[in-house]
């Protein structure tokens, strides 16, 4: 693998095709049908090295900048090429997005006649066997969700596809959902009584016939791991795979070849059981008293754990005495269940499915005590109520690298944060990438011009007592003579609270805090009110498109290095040690890259956008490694001056209002 990805542009050495030609040209088929369509070099250079990775059936990795028109260029040669071809996107967000948005437009102007589907993990679909046993038995829990079973009652008449983020008027965090929505264990397939009408089922079938199919991350890595274990596959094989966001791939991807047991699991399990007792059973009255008894057993096990949200290490949290005695406590409630359900098996197709469930638990729940397996890290974690134990390997490389010899197809990953330094060896070694084409394109966006960046002198040390306060002081003015418009984006949730109600105490705009509302009406709320600024922490650093003058100023608090405690950094960490590697250089600093480069990346997001960042981390400046940050984020004007700063804010002000003017 090169180490330049820039000494790769030449392996393309193929002309364009006609038709891409005909696509992208100044009086081309875009222009000509798409309103707001201008060509842009960067995305025609993309949009040929994806088409000669169609063509060849290579491995693409394509870095393009902000700006670029990515979509664009990988959706034009996929849908001209005609081959069968499968679109991951890093979120269900912007999977609803180009598919509702996007693809229509594309298809449009190029007079497209495949076939399009959209396809999502099964819980995100309505389970018309799980609402018809709500509907005769009732819901489970707050009676206050009734109002919601009615609502999802009457979408539910005119849906075509049971896709449940379209019943507009039912809460995404409504607590009905998981009462809705059925899980790979508790589906009963083809023996549910509502299979003909079952919406997963028509979506996959729908997916199988499609010509360009729009998945997301989340559900190709499961359909991997289903794969590898041999029990068939719901995406369908394809030519051309494409992965947008593809950064987010490699973490996304560990989960899925790793097992897991959690709370919601379990008292998913006990749910169903009772609801079978209520409904099926109704004799059983030893399965509605396992049923209760495990949910007890459960609750006590996160009692257990202690308060808080924490993550730790599942091979010190074993050797616990307590914890053993309720591990034990646990697999003997399972074991009860088990044998009670199978007293009955036979009686319910419900119950023969909970039967089955139960036992993929115990063998989950076996594995993961299984401590003593190397290349694995054995983790925790716990947050409100709940709990998960997670066995998670520390590299996906072989599984996805064996997946790109196996697949004879066209494989496409793009995003604008994957090179780190100059290169790309971090992603690809995580993919278990080794022979790709790799490509770099800058954004066509004048940064020099539309931005400035500002590592400010005199900050706070980290370990300073009074650092919050101090760096608060620091930042107000700036905030200030930009009247809000501004994101401050912390590492952690302590920073983000501190810095939220100091300016709340020292200044009368209007502070948004993440975690205070959901992240769509945040989001809304900061762009409708003029003076705002919007504190949060990781869920805001990537994924948030503010273009124009609601949003000019981006503050980050200090670099996005994962703390070293996290269980499964530090098992990558002591992996990589173990192996005579440099983890700081091989593991941290990578991750932390990315991270930042997605968080200054909210800033300048149209060819009109006009703002600063300041980032409040001397180590970008004092330390070694701080070039390799620099090297990594886009070459806007750069200053230590925090008065300049506000000055530049206070010119872009103008020419916004002068811009506005004008139209």
């Amino acid at each position: 693998m090169a180490a330049n990805p820039k000494q790769e542009i030449a392996a393309y050495s193929s002309k364009p095709s006609t038709k891409l030609i005909s696509a992208f040209a100044v009086d081309g088929t875009l222009s000509r049908h798409i309103k707001q369509f201008r060509p842009r070099d960067e995305q025609f250079a993309m949009a040929q090295a994806v088409e000669q990775a169609i063509v060849q059936q290579g491995q693409l990795v394509i870095e393009a900048g902000t700006g670029t028109g990515k979509t664009f260029a990988y959706l034009v040669p996929a849908m001209l090429s005609g081959k069968k071809t499968i679109i991951s996107t890093g979120s269900k967000n912007l999977q609803d997005q180009l598919f509702n948005r996007d693809l229509p437009t594309i298809q449009k102007a190029l007079g497209y006649s495949g076939k399009l589907a959209l396809l999502k993990g099964r819980a995100n679909y309505l389970c018309l066997e799980r609402l018809d046993k709500l509907i005769a038995e009732g819901v489970l829990g707050d009676k206050s969700v009734l109002a919601s079973l009615a609502v999802v009652r009457k979408w539910q008449t005119s849906t075509a596809n049971g896709d449940l983020s379209e019943c507009a008027a039912l809460p995404e965090d409504s607590p009905i959902l998981p009462q809705l929505t059925s899980t790979t264990e508790s589906c009963l397939g083809s023996d549910c009584p509502n299979y003909a009408e079952c919406y997963v089922s028509k979506a996959r079938k729908k997916a199988l016939e499609a010509d360009l199919v729009v998945v997301n991350h989340h559900l190709f890595c499961a359909d991997m791991a289903v794969k590898e274990n041999g029990f068939g596959e719901l995406i369908p094989e394809a030519k051309v795979i494409i992965f947008d966001e593809a950064h987010q791939l490699p973490d996304i991807a560990s989960q899925y070849f790793g097992q897991a047991i959690s709370s919601r699991q379990l008292y998913d399990l006990c749910r169903d059981m009772t609801l079978c007792y209520r409904t099926e059973v109704k004799d059983l009255k030893q399965l509605g008293t396992a049923a209760d008894h495990l949910q007890k057993i459960v609750q006590d096990f996160r009692l257990m754990m202690g308060e808080g949200n924490q993550r730790g290490n599942l091979r010190t949290f074993f050797a616990d005495p307590n914890v053993q005695r309720a591990v034990q406590s646990l697999q003997e409630n399972l074991e009860f269940v088990h044998d009670v359900v199978k007293l009955a098996l036979g009686r319910s197709q419900t119950l023969d499915s909970i039967f089955e469930r139960i036992q993929t638990i115990q063998t989950q729940f076996k594995r993961i005590l299984d401590t003593g397996i190397t290349g694995y890290c054995y983790w925790f974690e716990t947050f409100n109520r709940q709990f998960a134990l997670h066995l998670t390997p520390l590299t996906v490389a072989d599984k996805f690298g064996q997946q790109l010899q196996n697949q004879q197809a066209g494989w496409i990953f793009t995003s604008a944060t994957l090179e780190v330094g100059g290169n790309f060896d971090f992603f690809c070694e995580r993919m278990g990438i080794k022979n790709s084409q790799q490509k770099v394109l800058a954004s066509p966006f004048d940064y020099p011009k539309q931005s400035l960046f500002c590592v400010p002198r005199f900050l706070p040390g980290s370990n300073h007592k009074q650092t919050l306060g101090r760096l608060g002081e620091m930042l107000l003015p700036v905030i200030e003579a930009n009247q809000g418009r501004c994101f401050l984006l912390c590492t952690s949730y302590v920073m983000m609270r501190g810095l939220a109600e100091y300016l709340r105490e020292h200044s009368s705009l209007s502070v948004l805090l993440q975690g205070e509302m959901g992240k769509g009406k945040l989001l809304q709320k900061f762009t409708e009110e003029s003076h705002s600024v919007l504190v949060a922490t990781s869920s805001f650093w990537e994924g948030v498109d503010v273009r124009g003058d609601a949003l000019s100023l981006v503050i980050i608090d200090k670099l996005p290095f994962a703390s070293p405690d996290e269980p499964l950094l530090k098992a990558r960490i002591e992996d990589c040690r173990l192996k005579g590697g440099d983890p700081f250089n091989q593991v941290q600093l990578p991750t932390a890259v990315i991270s930042l480069k997605q968080g200054v990346g909210r800033l300048i997001r149209d060819v009109t956008d006009r703002g600063a960042v300041i980032i409040c981390d001397s180590r970008l400046v004092m330390r070694p490694y701080g070039a390799t940050f620099l090297k990594s984020l886009p070459n806007a004007t750069r200053t230590r001056d925090l008065n300049r700063v506000i000055t530049f804010l206070q010119q872009a002000q103008i020419i916004d209002k002068h811009q506005q003017t004008l139209e």
